[in-house]
Order: C-alpha cells, then sequence, then structure tokens
C-alpha cells in the first residue's frame, strides 16, 4: 500500500509548477493520469537535455504517471473529461486563471458532476487580485515576490535563486493543499477548490525578511551568504575552496574559539554574545578569514565536526549526488524508461515508515495510456476510440 493509493488524479498541468505537484501526488501512490495535447504534448517535452529524442527535464518531473492526449478546445474532449469526472478525486491544473472556465471545465461545472472532487489550481498571480490575468515565469516571480532583492553578493546585484525555486514552492504548496483537502473531505464528504499562486508562495517563504522590514523598519538587502541576524554563520575560503560555518548560540562560539586556538576571542567584548558579533562583523570577518585560510576544506570538516561545530562544504553537483548521505537516503534514483533507457533523477524527499515512495516508474511516453484510461474512467468502447483518434480528438 502507498500513502495515497486509491486518489485518483486528473492532471491537467505543464512545464514545471503543476507537473512537480501531481509528481509528488504521485510518487506517494496516487494514480495521476496526465492530460497532453495531441502531436506535441506538455511544452517540457522539448525541453534539454536530451536522452535521444527523450527529454530529460520532462522525464525528472512527470515519472509515475500515466498520460493521454485530449485536444480540449474540441467539444468531445470536454465531453471525455465530464464522463472521466465521475471517476476522479482531484484535478489539477495550471492555466491562466479563467482557461478551464472558457472551456467549460471550470471548478463550477464539474463540481456539479462530482461534489466530492478537489479541484487545485497553480498559477502565477492566483484567482483574484489585480495580477491574476498577467502572465509568469519563474524569473518574474522570484524577481516580483522578494526572493531576488534579498540574494545576492550585494545590493547592486540582485540575484535569482539556481533552481526555479518560485514554481518549486507553488507546486510543493498546491500538492499540501489538496491533502488538506482531501482530509476535509473525509471527515465531510464535500470536495472543495485550492487556488495556490506562485507570488503568494514567494511571500510566504520570506522568512525573516518580511519580520525585520515590519519590526525595524529597514529593507533588507543581499548581504551575501552570512545570516543577517546569526554570527558567525558565513563561508570562508580555505587552502583549497570554501566552507560554511554555522555558529548557532555562544556555547558553540566557545568551543570554536578553543578549536581554533583563538580562546582569546570569545571573551573579547566585541565578539562575546551573538548580538556584538554581529554588530562587530566588519572587525569579526576577517579574523576569522586568516584562520580558515590554514587549512583545507576537508581538514576543517574534519576538526569542527569532532567538536559539534555545524559546517558544511560547498559542494558541486557532481559532488552532491556522489555524496554518501545522499546515496544513502535514496535521492538518487534510477528509472528505465521505454524509449531512452536508464534516466538517474532525484528522489522522493518524504520518507514514510509504513508506506514509502520507493518505487518509481518512468515518465510516460505520449498519449502511452489513452486507449486504457478512455475505458476504464469514460466507458469508451474500442469503435469510440477510434473514431476519437481519427478525428484527432486523442
Amino acid at each position: 500500500m502507498k500513502a495515497l493509493e486509491g486518489i485518483r488524479v486528473l492532471d491537467f498541468t505543464r512545464v514545471l509548477a503543476g507537473p512537480f505537484c501531481t509528481m509528488m501526488l504521485a510518487d506517494l501512490g496516487a494514480e495521476v493520469i496526465k492530460v497532453e495535447r495531441p502531436v506535441t504534448g506538455d511544452d517540457s517535452r522539448h525541453f534539454g537535455p536530451f536522452v535521444g529524442e527523450e527529454s530529460a527535464y520532462f522525464m525528472s518531473i512527470n515519472r509515475n504517471k500515466k498520460s493521454m492526449t485530449l485536444n480540449l478546445k474540441d467539444p468531445l474532449a470536454v465531453d471525455i473529461v465530464k464522463r472521466m469526472i465521475k471517476n476522479i478525486d482531484v484535478v489539477v491544473e495550471n492555466f491562466r486563471p479563467g482557461v478551464m472556465e472558457k472551456l467549460g471545465l471550470g471548478y463550477e461545472v464539474l463540481k456539479e458532476i462530482n461534489p466530492r472532487l478537489i479541484y487545485a489550481s497553480s498559477s502565477g498571480f492566483g484567482h483574484t487580485g489585480p495580477y491574476s490575468q498577467l502572465p509568469a515565469y519563474d524569473l518574474i516571480l522570484q524577481g516580483m515576490g522578494g526572493i531576488m532583492s534579498i540574494t545576492g553578493p550585494d545590493k547592486d546585484h540582485p540575484t535569482k535563486v539556481g533552481s526555479s525555486i518560485a514554481d518549486i514552492f507553488a507546486g510543493t504548496f498546491c500538492a499540501i493543499g489538496i491533502l488538506a483537502a482531501l482530509r476535509h473531505r473525509d471527515r465531510t464528504g464535500e470536495g472543495q477548490e485550492v487556488d495556490v499562486s506562485m507570488l503568494d508562495s514567494q511571500v510566504s517563504i520570506l522568512e525573516n525578511a518580511i519580520s525585520r522590514y515590519f519590526i525595524k523598519g529597514d529593507v533588507p538587502v543581499p548581504i551575501g551568504n552570512r545570516h543577517p541576524s546569526i554570527a558567525p554563520f558565513a563561508t570562508f575560503h580555505t587552502t583549497d575552496g570554501f566552507i560554511n560555518i554555522a555558529v548557532g548560540n555562544d556555547a558553540i562560539w566557545k568551543r570554536f574559539c578553543d578549536l581554533v586556538g583563538r580562546p582569546e576571542l570569545a571573551e573579547d567584548s566585541r565578539f562575546d554574545t551573538n548580538d556584538s558579533r554581529n554588530a562587530n562583523w566588519e572587525d569579526l570577518q576577517p579574523l576569522l578569514q586568516e584562520i580558515m585560510s590554514k587549512n583545507s576544506t576537508e581538514g576543517w570538516l574534519e576538526r569542527l565536526r569532532k567538536v559539534g561545530v555545524p559546517c558544511g562544504p560547498i559542494n558541486n553537483i557532481e559532488q552532491l549526488v556522489n555524496d554518501p548521505q545522499v546515496l544513502s537516503r535514496g535521492m538518487i534514483v534510477e528509472v528505465e524508461h521505454p524509449v531512452a533507457g536508464k534516466v538517474k533523477m532525484p528522489g522522493c524527499p518524504i520518507k514514510l515508515s509504513g508506506t514509502p515512495a520507493d518505487h518509481y516508474e518512468s515518465a510516460p511516453v505520449l498519449g502511452a495510456d489513452v486507449e486504457s484510461v478512455l475505458k476504464e474512467y469514460a466507458g469508451a468502447s474500442r469503435q469510440e476510440i477510434e473514431e476519437l483518434k481519427q478525428k484527432g480528438v486523442v
């Protein structure tokens, strides 16, 4: 048994935020039916890198799903969806608000067919508000959502986060919303609409930046890798690279000073408390950098970890995917694709003791499950399926 076994998801999403959400549901055991355009499919099928003609980008966020094709602009396709909805628990879509309504497949229509339906939307700005109809991509939302204004080396170089976190967090929060709605349905039998926006998601992850603004009146700016209120909590050069050190309290600070042979720093009134270290960071940083430049990254990691000082390397991707902790947790998995062969990708980060998400099927070839899905969920006969194919509906 999987945690979400028996939950049936009709997935109208494409590219990243929505597919990431439905992949999380699929990893946890939900049956996810991905609905794609005939011939071309999800846009991300055409994003590199490629293994032969198959997109590794697409494969990495669409595993454990089935694929069917539907031309949603055709009334016959809309009728098929409505027939399927009776047998579906969750609909997920990430179109611009209003698109599903124009197709005749909005929540108000579908809930009349299935009042238990959970209808989840993941969009740039949500289904309400003055920006709801604006187009949205990750870069745009990282900028508008504030994260770029506090990321980077200094105030003159706002920097996007290296992965598409506006999409990823929207997909993650959408999955959480769906699970909450399913729990509510378990108690009441009632479905509901879940509305998650990329902008809302970005606001929610700003952590103490918003608190600092409201409490101090300061507008936070990028300060590189150091923490705005904890010190030392920063990156330092070593003889062969970099190391991150996070001294979270005064007891750790004292252990650190003793280890590096500078116990007097812990007694210095400029550095004896976290507040004083923060206030005098400009004095402290060069002292620490001089100390850390006298040993290698690995040398410091071994010494600091022995006395319980939180520290870590800055892994590149090659180092990360070969890290023994990452591998021991099953976070790099190999999946057999029917066309591309064996493909490695990140595993599921949610570890459940009783219903583990430890089985992975490859992302589907476009339209691979059209016939089986139409038979099971829409009650279509073989003759009807052939007619739909001839008309270009599927």
